[in-house]
């Protein structure tokens, strides 16, 4: 299993190699930790790492977003999965306002909710995407005008192909 976490500002590659019992084997970036972990109690964990013992408190903000206490240490923590990355794609290709509508993944269109020469206001619904197992809407940021339709209900698309035009 891989993935990243956000560690304060900076991004680090995480990689877990096994787990047998208490005993974890995963590497960091490119340093292979090997560490014996137990939850102590809900939320606080020993980790016994080269000899040396750590309690660490992991306290959850948001979503995938944590507070991690040490002794003398307290660090923001995110967890950047596979949905934790489509979700942000989605965030800033939405924030953009451009002359068409795109998807940030491969997926299947499900429903198409306009039609060529139709007049959309700012956050309407004008496609819904299929990426991932999960359904998502696309809206349009201000009001526009519907020029083309690129795609039909049904269609697999690429990531970030131009799916609806507009003006």
């Amino acid at each position: 299993m891989a993935y990243e976490i956000k560690l304060n500002e900076e991004v680090h590659q995480i990689e877990m190699w096994a787990k047998e019992g208490n005993l974890a084997d995963f590497k960091i970036d490119n340093r292979h930790y090997t560490v014996d972990i137990v939850e102590v109690e809900h939320g606080v964990y020993s980790i016994l790492l080269d000899g040396i013992s750590y309690n660490v408190e992991l306290l959850p903000t948001e979503n995938k977003k944590y507070l991690v206490n040490t002794l003398y240490n307290a660090f923001d923590v995110e967890i950047i999965d596979a949905e934790t990355k489509y979700k942000n794609s989605r965030k800033s290709a939405e924030a953009e306002d451009s002359n068409y509508i795109s998807t940030p993944m491969p997926g299947k269109v499900v429903k198409i909710l306009v039609n060529e020469g139709d007049r959309v206001k700012g956050g309407d619904t004008v496609i819904i995407v299929s990426a991932m197992k999960m359904e998502s809407e696309y809206k349009v940021v201000k009001d526009r005008l519907i020029t083309k339709i690129l795609v039909k209900e049904g269609d697999n698309i690429d990531g970030h192909q131009p799916l609806i035009m507009l003006e």
